[in-house]
């Protein structure tokens, strides 16, 4: 399967790595929370037509956790455009162990990034 989500392929997929995890053994959530800001990021520059800033976070919820070799696919989607901002929702899914087609949503969010210009001060999104 080449995606998780019928109507959408995953901004980034990752597999986490021993040096990933948490002293409980779990990957930690300080990994998964940085790879949100990175896919919400590019659909956000996709929008913007350039660079963006993180400004919030304002929602983020983990469902399950992950494990060292689970396959992790992020799917970003764009849920608001402003005049400078821009809301990026991203939902978390895990493979476990890729041969049982085992698929998990592990985590969701919600991010806002902000359009900005060469001197990093806010610009109107095109």
């Amino acid at each position: 399967m080449s995606h998780l989500l019928d109507d959408r392929y995953p901004t980034i997929r990752l597999v986490p790595m021993p040096s990933d995890t948490n002293a409980a053994g779990d990957v930690f959530g300080g990994w998964i929370m940085s790879q949100v800001d990175i896919a919400g990021s590019i659909e956000a520059t996709r929008r913007a037509k350039g660079r963006v800033a993180t400004v919030a976070v304002n929602e983020f919820q983990f469902h399950q956790p992950v494990f060292v070799g689970d396959l992790v696919s992020f799917y970003a989607t764009l849920t608001r455009v402003g005049r400078t901002s821009i809301t990026v929702s991203v939902e978390v899914f895990a493979e476990r162990r890729l041969s049982s087609e085992q698929y998990i949503k592990v985590t969701q969010a919600t991010l806002t990034y902000v359009a900005i210009d060469e001197n990093r001060k806010p610009r109107p999104v095109d």
